[in-house]
This record gives structure tokens, C-alpha cells and sequence, in this order.
């Protein structure tokens, strides 16, 4: 996300190419090729929901492109200036304002054509026009979980003589959200026989796991949390505990403000800042609950190694956790909370956009909106072992072993940041945790101040 404002300014200089175009007026069948860009799932994923699409509208091709997470960005940047960027995107929830001057918004309808069969006695193929109304804004609310709507509804703005309005610019196919992930035999062998639930449960089972060597070196972590390079997504889970202790991370103009001293606490007091601290003391040596150091690997690869018993990831660690270790007897549960206080979760996902770019925008939005509906998606969740992102599935998935954690989490599952460079944001915030750790501060709202600004 670095260079994606310098990117995006070239692309705007050189053009994208012809934007969007309304659905064809006449009643001809014209072939449609669609160009989908995923990070990610294979395309056996999508062979379902491809094939029930072709036999609806077989003049429709979906050629289906898996790109690497590392060289995603890149690609695609260098797709959009170089005019052949895919029709269909999928892009992270926290892209989307610094992508929407490549995205074509949903329109208000669709024109589409079908081959239909009509006459009694004389029977003859022919192919007729239709106009259908898209998913509404009250849909999206009603049909997905109510962060989604928060992340992809993006003032839409002609030109400078008229006001906005708002606009839908994708539709996710999940929702991931931060769970704990436990050792079950380490669990086992404390004594401990079920994973906690709230922070305070949490910190003595960190407490009771953490093991020692002759030296006085941590042997065997509790919990891998309070450092920033080597516990992945540290910058959700210092988010996730700023929101949790009431951090105002936002105000209602998008203005940063995680730095604020709220009004229900006491004077003097930053949940902010409290949240980083509590974050980084199981990481600092002089704490009682002391358990991870910069000498350990990724907290993934210390869970999968049987080093660390608990650590926070998401449902796409489970395949990852199955290649890496096999036999780890590992559980997985809903994230701790702060006992008394309003439940509240991390949202991670992936929406499906239609680029600026596309050619037949109508019949991109069509499939976007065929694939995420609920008769289709519940093959791509199958295949993939996603969390869904749609109201009436998630007790479906309650009880599997796997999602149960994070569909439980679903409807409470937040996201905060609607900014321009997301990985300017998590890179400031590793920062934070590494002044805090080291105490190189003289004042907490100092610290808090210089961070919003730079992620400002």
C-alpha cells in the first residue's frame, strides 16, 4: 500500500482506458469474457458457482486468475496504467477508498439478455432484453453483517457541481474475524480446561503456561502477543484491544482519533494508550505475565511447533496450521473479551469489485452479486472453509469445529480504518508498540498524538 498513491496518480495521469458502459439496448446475444483477480482460492473454489452462472447465461466466459499475495498490488496497479487490467477484483476491506477512482460503482440496474424458449404449439428460441434492479442499500444491510455495509458504501461524486451520493462498491464472499487459537495438550498439562474468555482469564493462563529454563529464559510461551515483528497481524490486535477498552478510533467524518481521552473514563486516562500498554506487558520482562520475546519465530510458526500455547489468528491459519503440523491437537475459540464490556470482535475480509476499466460492467456486477447471494456462496465457503459475511447462514456453520468460533464473532466483528494507505497505518501502529515496549516516551499523549497524525 506504500506506493499505491503514486501508482494510482500515474494511472489517473495515462488514463484507464474507456470507463463504464450501460447495458446493451438491443436484443442480441452478444459473448461476454469476464476477468477475475483473486488473491488466495484456487479456482476449483469457483467451479460451482461458475457453472450454475453458464447455465444461465452461457454467452458468459469467467476466466479466473489466482495471483500471489506478495505480487498482488503490484499486478494490478501495473495492469490498471497499462489498460488490461480484469473486469472483477477482489480487494481487502481497508483498499477500498484508496482504489474507488478505479472502481465502477453499482448501478441502480442492470441490463441483461437471456435465450428463452417461447410459443406453444410453435416453439422458437429467441433472445430478449431485460433491465433488473440491483441489491438496494437497505438489501446490503438486511442481507449482509453490519460492518459490511460500513466498508463498501463510498460517496459517489460526478463532478464538483454536484453533491454526492452514496454507492455500493463491492460485495464480500466471507467475513474472517481474529479468534483465539489454543494447544490443547499444553492446555491439558497446566490444568487448565477450557480456553478463557475474558482478558483477565487470559492473563493468569498465560501465567500458568508459561514455562522457564535454568537460566531464567522463557521456554515455553503462554501467549504470543506484545511484540511487532515476529506476532503477525500485531497491528488488528492492537486495534481489536483499542476498540475493546472503548477507543474512539474515528470520529464521524473519518477524522483520526484513537488519541482522545474519552468522556466515561477518568481524566488523564487514554484507552489508546492502555491498550498498547496491556498489549506489550507480555513482552516486557519487569511483568508478571511476561511470556514472548523477539528470540521466538512468527507467533504462527511457535503455535505450529508446539513453543507458544495460544495465539490470535484467523480462519485462514487453519489450512496453514493442517500443512505445517498435522497432528498439532489444537482448538479453536471466540477472542477474549473485557469482562462487563460490550463484545466486540476484528473484521478481516475480502469484497469483489468491478474496475472503472470493465467493458460490461452490467454483467460483472450481475455475477458479483449472483456469486455472494446465498443459494451460491455456500459452495465457495464449503470448498474454502470460509466464515460467512451473509445474515441467514451464520447458524449454519455454529457448530463445525473449525468456523464455530468465527461465525459466533460475525455479527460483532468491527473494522475502524476507511484511510488512503493502510499499510502507512500498520506500520505506524508497529511503531507504537515498540516505543511503548522500550519506553522511549516521556509522555502517553504525546505518543498517541504522534501516531494519529502519521496514520492521518
Amino acid at each position: 500500500m506504500k506506493k499505491i498513491a503514486i501508482l494510482l496518480l500515474f494511472v489517473l495521469l495515462v488514463g484507464t482506458g474507456a470507463g463504464c458502459t450501460g447495458g446493451s439496448s438491443s436484443a442480441t446475444l452478444e459473448n461476454v469474457e469476464l476477468t477475475v483477480w483473486r488473491v488466495f482460492d484456487d479456482d476449483d473454489a469457483f467451479d460451482t458457482i461458475i457453472n450454475n452462472y453458464r447455465v444461465i447465461h452461457p454467452n458468459v466466459k469467467i476466466n479466473y486468475r489466482k495471483l500471489r499475495y506478495d505480487e498482488y498490488e503490484n499486478e494490478l496497479i501495473r495492469a490498471f496504467a497499462e489498460n488490461r487490467g480484469p473486469d472483477i477484483v477482489s480487494l481487502h476491506n481497508t483498499w477500498l477508498p484508496a482504489y474507488q477512482v478505479l472502481l465502477a460503482p453499482m448501478p441502480e440496474s442492470v441490463n441483461l439478455t437471456y435465450q428463452e424458449t417461447q410459443g406453444t404449439l410453435r416453439k422458437e428460441t429467441v433472445v430478449v432484453s431485460r433491465t433488473e434492479p440491483t441489491m438496494s442499500m437497505r438489501q446490503l444491510e438486511s442481507t449482509f453483517v453490519e460492518q459490511i455495509a460500513q466498508d463498501v458504501i463510498l460517496d459517489y461524486q460526478v463532478d464538483t457541481d454536484v453533491s454526492p451520493v452514496e454507492k455500493i462498491y463491492g460485495l464480500p464472499l466471507a467475513m474472517d474475524s481474529l479468534a483465539l487459537y489454543y494447544n490443547k495438550d499444553l492446555f491439558n498439562t497446566a490444568g487448565i480446561a477450557t480456553p478463557p474468555q475474558s482478558w483477565g482469564e487470559f492473563q493468569d493462563d498465560v501465567i500458568a503456561l508459561t514455562t522457564y529454563d535454568k537460566s531464567g529464559n522463557v521456554d515455553q510461551s503462554g501467549a504470543a502477543l506484545g511484540t511487532s515483528q515476529n506476532v503477525e497481524r500485531a497491528s488488528d490486535i492492537v486495534s481489536l484491544l483499542m476498540m475493546q477498552n472503548g477507543t474512539a478510533m474515528t470520529d464521524q467524518k473519518n477524522k483520526i482519533t484513537f488519541n482522545t481521552i474519552t468522556n466515561d473514563v477518568a481524566d488523564g486516562v487514554f484507552p489508546g494508550f492502555d491498550a498498547v500498554s496491556f498489549y506489550t506487558d507480555f513482552a516486557n520482562p519487569t511483568k508478571e505475565v511476561y511470556t514472548w520475546n523477539n528470540t521466538f519465530d512468527s507467533s504462527f510458526e511457535s503455535f505450529t511447533n508446539g513453543e507458544t500455547a495460544m495465539f490470535l489468528g484467523y480462519s485462514y491459519h487453519i489450512p496453514l496450521i493442517q500443512t505445517a503440523s498435522p497432528k498439532l491437537n489444537y482448538g479453536i475459540a471466540p477472542v477474549p473479551q473485557i469482562s462487563g464490556g460490550r463484545e466486540i470482535n476484528f473484521a478481516n475480509y475480502w469484497v469483489e469489485s468491478v474496475t472503472a476499466s470493465c467493458d460490461n460492467p452490467d454483467w460483472a456486477w450481475d455475477f458479483v452479486q449472483f456469486e455472494t447471494s446465498e443459494d451460491q456462496v455456500v459452495s465457495y465457503l464449503d470448498a474454502a472453509k470460509k466464515p460467512t459475511a451473509l445474515r441467514n447462514l451464520i447458524s449454519s456453520q455454529l457448530n463445525d469445529s473449525y468456523l464455530g468460533a468465527f461465525a459466533e464473532q460475525t455479527l460483532t466483528a468491527q473494522s475502524w480504518y476507511h484511510g488512503y494507505d493502510s499499510g502507512v497505518m500498520e506500520d505506524v501502529f508497529e511503531d507504537l508498540i515498540n516505543a511503548v515496549l522500550s519506553g522511549s516516551y516521556e509522555d502517553p499523549g504525546d505518543i498517541m498524538d504522534s501516531a494519529a497524525t502519521q496514520v492521518s
